[in-house]
């Protein structure tokens, strides 16, 4: 059984701890919610150039001079993978479950005998991955001295990503992020990047039976707006990333604090019964010497 001044070190320990815990989820909090407003302010622009592609790529259907990074390589052999977690811990399940989600996918292509290459995108995905993956991984991009997310980080990262697809470095791109969809909820994602995925966007323009001519052609507009919705998705998703992150540390820094509270009560309740232990045991004593006089 410990001691009584073990148990006080023990209640200052934690006392000292909560109030750590409790000064990241204040931090966290006031991060989050510019983080969030920048994540959602992403998000229109990332959408309406979704849809401009889709238009763009079904003028180009049967077309043989597709942009590369529309068409892809038409192989699936080599997939790279570009996994985007945190440079800090201490918020939850975050940077595991991006981690998860990459795992799944590496199992998945390991067991279709694809080759697999790893760019990460943060120190914690390359802490989590090197032991098993370590020979997989190409290259990890620090961010740890970004204080903000800027377009030029995402776009320095598209042209690294570019620049391997050019030499013919693999046949098919996938992100993997967490979008950002409440304090307490995150859900990771993976997106195809290259080649660009089109999806049908539901919006058609009513032409009224006009025949719609673009200028330049959609081959010199898709070339043009392809490498940049590489760099767009990649910001999107250290957006998302941002505001994920800093909304799993409140709620994970708030449950540190409310568990160091409760371990407080606990330690506490237990130095007192000891303390009046000892005290009624020195009573018997000192009555039980007066009886014996």
């Amino acid at each position: 059984m410990p001691s009584l001044k073990d148990l006080r070190n023990r209640i200052a320990s934690v006392k000292a701890t909560q109030k750590i815990t409790k000064a990241m989820q204040m931090v966290a909090a006031a991060k989050l919610r510019r983080a969030q407003e920048a994540a959602l302010a992403a998000r229109p622009y990332s959408q309406r150039m979704a849809v401009v592609l889709s238009n763009l790529a079904h003028a180009m259907e049967g077309r043989d001079d597709a942009p590369r990074l529309m068409r892809g390589t038409g192989k699936e052999d080599t997939q790279l993978l570009v996994i985007c977690t945190a440079e800090r811990g201490l918020c939850g399940g975050f940077n595991s479950s991006i981690v998860k989600l990459a795992r799944e996918h590496i199992e998945q292509l390991t067991r279709e005998s694809r080759t697999i290459r790893i760019l990460c995108v943060g120190k914690k995905g390359f802490d989590a991955l090197k032991r098993n993956y370590g020979d997989l991984i190409i290259e990890t991009i620090d961010l740890r001295s970004v204080r903000q997310i800027g377009f030029g980080n995402a776009r320095g990262i598209a042209d690294k990503v570019l620049h391997l697809f050019e030499a013919g470095g693999f046949d098919v791109a996938t992100l993997f992020y967490s979008e950002f969809r409440s304090v307490i909820s995150q859900q990771p994602t993976a997106l195809p990047l290259i080649p660009c995925k089109i999806e049908d966007s539901g919006e058609k323009l009513d032409l009224g039976g006009a025949i719609y001519e673009y200028e330049p052609d959609e081959a010199e507009i898709l070339a043009d707006l392809l490498p940049r919705n590489v760099s767009v998705q990649i910001f999107r998703a250290l957006l998302e990333n941002a505001a994920s992150e800093q909304g799993a540390r409140m709620s994970a820094m708030d449950n540190a604090t409310r568990n160091a509270g409760d371990m407080i009560d606990k330690l506490t309740m237990s130095y007192n019964r000891q303390r009046q232990a000892q005290i009624t045991k020195e009573l018997i004593e000192i009555i039980s010497g007066a009886e014996a006089l």
